[in-house]
């Protein structure tokens, strides 16, 4: 059971890779009520090869308390379905964002059949060398 729990090294904190990660326009996807844009980033030496963020806009939410629910669903379903984006080449280090675009809550279920069809497509990743990076 531990390997399905989330540690510090996955979480994307920096704030240079935030900021490279949506200043590129890297690819993006979008499963109602989760869009979803990566790059890769050959400079993160260290941590998962894969680290993510969560954004629930203050202009779909306007209360807290229904913000952080959305962040806690979403985290939730990535922690049980990460294990779909499948093998990622060797040194490839990818940034994930994951946003909310609904202006309503939605039940935990919609969301993880969004976070399903959202994560293979981080495999397609999977063919770029850790040289290159999404500009």
């Amino acid at each position: 059971m531990s390997r399905l729990g989330l540690h510090k090294a996955e979480k994307l904190c920096s704030a240079t890779s935030i900021d490279a990660l949506f200043a590129s326009r890297g690819k993006g996807a979008l499963a109602f009520p989760l869009r979803m844009v990566w790059r890769s980033n050959p400079r993160r030496e260290s941590g998962a090869a894969v680290q993510f963020l969560i954004s629930v806009p203050k202009k779909r939410l306007r209360h807290a308390v229904d913000r952080v629910k959305m962040r806690r669903r979403i985290r939730e379903a990535y922690r049980l379905n990460r294990q779909l984006t499948g093998p990622l080449a060797d040194g490839l280090c990818i940034d994930v964002a994951f946003i909310y675009v609904a202006s309503e809550l939605r039940p935990y279920r919609c969301v993880e059949a969004a976070m399903r069809r959202l994560l293979p497509k981080l495999c397609d990743t999977s063919s770029l060398s850790p040289s290159d990076s999404i500009s």
